[in-house]
């Protein structure tokens, strides 16, 4: 783990303390843009797929400028062009099939992938998207990739003789395209593997898919963990070993019941802490923000805190998702003023006092 975290701080940032703020991923598409995926799905109207590929441009540009609006320190596009988490990759990878959609809960389907011969790495899959989304954005651009570990959970495997060695074959793909996003500029990457804090014992799987996807990867490349529910004991003090910069979890949607777990002073990577819920469509006061982000300081000093939602926002009306991130860099800002002033005490565990409620 290295210090990368400063290249992230803008040059007008007014004060010295800097809590990064940004997002976890997803974010609610425009109506528009959804109606042109269904009118370009269909066979009643003519909608070629250069007009959807001009949607999801003009999409981009405007989710981009929506995150830049909010004061996020780094942005993404909200994952304007993809549809499901494993999907998207899936139809990217060689050796995967789809076979129709699978019932996962409620009413809710899934187009659940299978593996039917060994993985391979054809094109880029996201190095286009990146670009883009840099070229439309004065921040940093952060960009999430599915981890190995959940794109071979989330398929039936019927290539390889375990999921283990599958998750190993898609890690070196994923560190292919992690060179091909460092080569277009990329310096902040974020593996989502919301499938590891449900399994127990395999951590050790996820901790050496993420030694293969980082082999060769430059240390100011910071590279974040996304894990978004599940049981955290199951995977700490285990994920102190992992080769990451950052481990980003969600703790507001469980009221931070699991925030011990982490504050026992030895906490390795710095913590993005969930500070809004992605579950909730009401919009959360600054000092309700505010009073999480003191969560954070039981675990880790303010250097070392990243401030995001719990997980991508893609299921909120908009009109909320932009609420919760602006109140949300409004809460980080004035903490950090506070922080400046010393009017917050920050006893994380490694300090040895106690946190400021």
């Amino acid at each position: 783990m290295s210090d990368n975290r400063e290249q992230f701080r803008p040059a007008d940032h007014p004060t010295d303390s800097f809590l990064l703020t940004t997002v976890v991923g997803s974010y609610p598409k425009p109506k528009w843009l959804n109606r042109a995926e269904d009118v370009h799905e269909g066979d009643e109207y003519d909608f070629p797929a250069e007009h959807l590929h001009e949607a999801h441009d003009d999409a981009c540009r405007v989710i981009t400028n929506e995150h830049e609006r909010a004061g996020l320190d780094a942005v993404v596009d909200g994952e304007m062009r993809r549809n499901e988490m494993v999907e998207f990759f899936a139809h990217r990878i060689d050796g995967y099939e789809f076979n129709g959609p699978v019932k996962v809960w409620g009413h809710n389907y899934f187009d659940k992938p299978s593996v039917t011969e060994e993985v391979a790495y054809d094109e880029p899959w996201l190095v286009d998207e990146f670009e883009f989304t840099t070229g439309v954005a004065d921040r940093s651009v952060k960009v999430p990739i599915t981890g190995p570990y959940t794109l071979a959970n989330w398929s039936f495997n019927e290539a390889y003789d375990d999921e283990e060695e599958l998750a190993y074959d898609l890690a070196d793909l994923v560190n292919e395209e992690v060179e091909k996003l460092v080569e277009a500029g990329a310096r902040y990457i974020q593996i989502d593997e919301p499938a590891l804090a449900t399994t127990p014992d395999d951590h050790a799987i996820v901790g050496e898919c993420l030694e293969h996807i980082v082999a060769g990867i430059p240390d100011d490349v910071r590279i974040g963990l996304h894990v978004c529910y599940g049981d955290y004991s199951r995977v700490y003090p285990e994920i102190n070993e992992f080769p990451i910069d950052e481990f980003d979890v969600e703790l507001c949607n469980g009221d931070y019941e699991q925030i011990e777990v982490f504050a026992d002073g030895d906490f390795e990577p710095d913590l993005a802490l969930g500070v809004t819920d992605a579950h909730v469509a009401e919009v959360e006061s600054v000092e309700e923000i505010k009073e999480n982000i003191r969560k954070g300081f039981e675990v880790v000093p303010p250097e070392r805190l990243t401030v995001s939602p719990d997980c991508g926002l893609k299921l909120l009306p908009r009109e909320v998702a932009y609420g919760k991130m602006e109140n949300m860099v409004q809460a980080a800002r004035e903490v950090e003023a506070e922080l400046d002033a010393g009017e917050i005490e920050v006893g994380y565990a490694g300090a040895g006092a106690p946190a400021d409620d």
